[in-house]
């Protein structure tokens, strides 16, 4: 009886400490978005829909994993940029957050930063499992705006 339980202990355990980003629970928008500018993707677990994927809501990440399925090997996804920086390469510095409005269990938050160029995104989060997790990104700015869930429609 003692084997199964430390098995199953042990596994829990290591899918922990795999991702640790994955266990913790954001109180607050301002705290999932600031852990989130800091996340260092060498942290994401193998086989996650997407080096976000601690921070993202369920459906973000289903989205993300029916995406990768239908994608032919060798190919790049739907989003083939990095949705937390709105670009190819870089990082974001001078991160300012904006005050979320909040209504029944969703929030709406301003995020500024510089990547070589001012950069305004505007993300929906939702409240799941005890705390706040991203459901969508968007840049209404530039030449080309965007969002995820529009990217990942158009791509149906």
């Amino acid at each position: 009886m003692r084997l199964p339980a430390l098995a199953l202990f042990l596994t829990t355990l290591s899918a922990l400490s795999a991702s640790p980003a994955a266990a913790q629970t954001y109180k607050t928008p301002q705290a999932l978005l600031q852990a989130l500018y800091r996340y260092d993707t060498a942290q994401t677990s193998d086989g996650a829909p997407s080096l976000y994927s601690p921070f993202f809501s369920d459906q973000l990440n289903a989205r993300f994993q029916d995406d990768a399925d239908t994608t032919e090997p060798g190919d790049s996804g739907t989003i083939d940029f990095d949705p937390i920086i709105s670009g190819q390469d870089g990082q974001a510095t001078h991160v300012e957050i904006g005050e979320p409005i909040v209504l029944d269990g969703t929030a709406e938050v301003e995020v500024s930063f510089e990547n070589s160029e001012p950069v305004t995104l505007y993300y929906t989060l939702v409240q799941e499992h005890g705390g706040w997790k991203v459901d969508d990104i968007a840049n209404q700015q530039g030449e080309y705006p965007w969002s995820l869930s529009a990217l990942f429609d158009g791509a149906q």
